[in-house]
């Protein structure tokens, strides 16, 4: 199937921007910064860290998440997400990307190292590696995260079939599509 020339460079663009838009979600929660988590999330997002965590509702439930004490306990400590290029399909005005977080900490229990030309580290521990489910929608003013789903990659199943029905997805939503 051909598109236009105007279409593909719109899907670029929309891609870029959801592939920023996403990388501001780490420097939102690893600051605390409230004008971040309102400059990322659409005014009903929807976020779900399953059973065994608390999840938001609406941005401000979002910005109040990330600014309780224990979350800037957190930030203190050296809090770090670390995401990975996300697998993005987009449809319109909607666009679903899937990707990994890794939360990792500064290893206080670690033994001291040097690293040629890098200095002494006591190391970092990753605290938890979690698969993402992102819904996005297009906005008047761009894109915004409109939902979000957070399962730990622990080989159980619900991480699991997030991951698998993402890759079948993406495969189904681009086959036949000129590279």
């Amino acid at each position: 199937m051909s598109h236009s020339l105007e279409a593909r460079l719109q899907t670029v663009e929309d891609r870029l921007a959801i592939y920023n838009l996403l990388a501001m979600h780490p420097l939102s929660a690893d600051t605390g910064e409230r004008e971040l988590i309102e400059a990322i999330y659409t005014d009903q997002v929807v976020f779900d860290r399953g059973a065994d965590l608390e999840g938001a509702h609406g941005r401000e439930a979002m910005a109040q998440l990330v600014d309780r004490d224990e979350h800037h306990t957190a930030i203190a400590g050296g809090l770090a997400h670390f995401g990975n290029l996300p697998l993005v399909d987009i449809d319109g005005d909607i666009a679903v990307a899937i990707s990994y977080l890794a939360l990792i900490t500064p290893d206080a229990q670690g033994e001291p190292r040097e690293l040629a030309n890098h200095g002494v580290s006591q190391g970092y521990r990753i605290h938890r590696v979690l698969a993402n489910r992102w819904t996005l929608e297009r906005g008047d003013d761009g894109w915004r995260i409109a939902s979000r789903t957070l399962l730990p990659a622990d080989g159980s199943g619900p991480a699991l079939d997030l991951l698998r029905d993402a890759g079948r997805s993406h495969i189904r939503t681009n086959a036949g599509e000129s590279q």
